[in-house]
């Protein structure tokens, strides 16, 4: 009997488990979209996806309840990302610190933006992607050796159906990240809108910094670099959406900025935001999805120093970040110089000094001619107020003789100040050069100066700069009269009080070029006393 039984309840699941193989009803395989997303007329900056893939909703299951941190170590730089809208929430630049000084911390950019909004946070207008959702993530620490590409990838699945992922792409020798945004409409609804990537920065920095002074908003479009200072926005926002190539948040040193590849921004609105912080939102073209279709919004986020190479190297105009005002044109060549000279003498207060003697030598002959021109003016006054005198009564005469005295000797009155007009641009152009690069920050040239980007912290440069030119305005010939030079004497007075909160690597500069200017003029003198 037991043996029967036992037999019987065998084959009992065996029958059970036939009949469920072969006659269950089988699962409809999920149908795949082969067609492109519908796009606006800027197709090209968006590009359609991979099909939806079942792999996709399965990602649900690994969000966590709660944000998460994760790291990407370079050998450039650490990058602290969160999962709450898969964005940055830090970047430590390792090559620069904050102070110049042993055991200062290093340069932390993105730290500062709206905790609910970190750096590069998506939205989506048009349809509900909150810029705080919560993503899976691929990795929880990521490190990216020398020669090596690495990527990270942030998996939100909306309760809608539709799910977004984040790919960002780590070049250890590039401060640029590659940034993918792929929206995939796994529902069963049309989506419609568009993207929006959210950079923001404080609205107000309390520190007495000097690489705040040009702090603010800036956006490269239709072909124009717009920066803006925060105080701009108090009341107001700005909207630009012609050819915007990049937007970000500056200050004199260091850049956020989100770069479009391919037109993949259609417009940046900048505001301040309820928060209270400063908020750079760019929009992708809109796009429309049927259901079953994807598409991927590329830009590049980049976040480091405002050295011209590596802006360059970016792409996307990144280099006119670097505003050297009126005179850009020729102030980057300077900056170039200024470099290239360092790689062979690895110090940047000796390329300056090399930079003003080439300078010097290059206008020789304009500035020969100026002080020729005026030590000749200086030795005709004699006959020239004797002219004066004897012409008191008759302007019109006067002149008259003046200008004859003039062809007589062959003496120009503007050959003086021509050639010196010509260099203004040149000297304005060093100027900006070194007062606005990041190579002269915390470089130390020699002795007690051991930042060309602050000033002198004993006062000896200005002090001396200020000798140098006293004595220059003594040897230089004039026409003035005694009243005229007695104020001409005194800038040199006002310029040493001016120049003493100059960084350093411009009074060297200056301080160089009155010392070469002085043996110049010794030279002249010489020249005309010998004939």
């Amino acid at each position: 009997m037991e043996k029967r039984t036992i037999i019987a309840v065998v084959l009992s699941v065996a029958v059970f488990y036939l009949f469920t193989y072969f006659m269950a009803p089988q699962k409809q395989p999920q149908k795949l979209a082969t067609q492109s997303a519908v796009l606006s007329e800027q197709s090209g900056s968006i590009s359609a996806a991979l099909p939806v893939t079942t792999s996709a909703v399965s990602a649900v299951a690994l969000v966590p309840a709660t944000s998460q941190l994760v790291s990407v170590d370079t050998p450039d730089y650490v990058a602290v990302f969160t999962t709450a809208g898969g964005a940055l929430k830090s970047f430590t630049l390792k090559g620069y610190k904050e102070q110049n000084s042993v055991g200062a911390r290093q340069v932390v950019l993105a730290a500062a933006a709206d905790p609910s909004l970190p750096v590069a946070s998506t939205k989506g207008a048009g349809f509900a992607l909150s810029p705080q959702a919560l993503y899976s993530v691929s990795s929880q620490q990521l490190t990216v050796a020398k020669g090596q590409k690495q990527q990270l990838v942030f998996t939100h699945v909306s309760p809608q159906g539709y799910v977004v992922r984040k790919t960002y792409v780590f070049d250890a020798s590039n401060y640029g990240i590659k940034l993918d945004t792929q929206l995939i409409n796994n529902s069963q609804a049309q989506l419609a809108g568009s993207l929006q990537q959210i950079i923001t920065a404080p609205a107000e920095i309390k520190e007495k910094d000097g690489r705040y002074e040009n702090y603010g908003s800036t956006v490269y479009a239709d072909n124009s670099l717009q920066t803006d200072a925060p105080k701009e926005f108090a009341s107001a926002t700005k909207k630009y959406d012609k050819l915007v190539q990049w937007s970000g948040i500056t200050d004199k040193y260091f850049l956020i900025a989100l770069l479009a590849d391919k037109g993949s921004v259609a417009s940046v609105e900048i505001k301040k935001n309820q928060a209270g912080f400063l908020e750079s939102v760019s929009s992708s073209p809109v796009f429309s999805l049927a259901p079953g279709q994807s598409v991927t919004v590329a830009h590049k986020l980049f976040v480091g120093p405002k050295d011209i190479d590596v802006l360059k190297s970016q792409g996307s105009s990144l280099e006119q970040s670097l505003d050297l005002g009126w005179f850009t044109v020729l102030a980057k060549p300077m900056l170039h110089s200024l470099k290239f000279f360092y790689r062979y003498v690895q110090n940047y207060g000796l390329a300056i000094i090399i930079i003003t003697i080439i300078l010097k030598i290059l206008f020789f002959p304009l500035t020969h001619k100026s002080y020729k021109s005026m030590k000749e003016m200086g030795n005709l006054q004699p006959k020239m107020a004797a002219l004066k005198e004897k012409y008191k009564n008759d302007r019109d005469a006067m002149n008259r003789a003046v200008m004859e005295l003039y062809r007589e000797h062959k003496v120009n009155p503007l050959g003086g100040c021509l050639p010196m007009v010509v260099q203004i641009p040149v000297f304005f152009a060093l100027y900006k050069a070194l007062m606005f690069s990041i190579e002269l920050r915390h470089a130390p040239f020699m002795f007690w100066v051991t930042d060309l980007s602050a000033k002198d912290p004993y006062y000896v440069t200005p002090i001396i700069m200020g000798v140098t030119m006293f004595v220059q305005q003594k040897m230089t010939p004039s026409n003035m009269d005694e009243m005229q030079q007695k104020i001409m004497l005194a800038l040199p007075v006002v310029f040493t009080f001016m120049f003493l909160s100059f960084p350093s690597g411009l009074v060297l500069y200056w301080l160089v070029n009155n010392i070469l200017t002085i043996g110049q003029q010794m030279y002249i003198n010489k020249l005309i006393k010998d004939k």
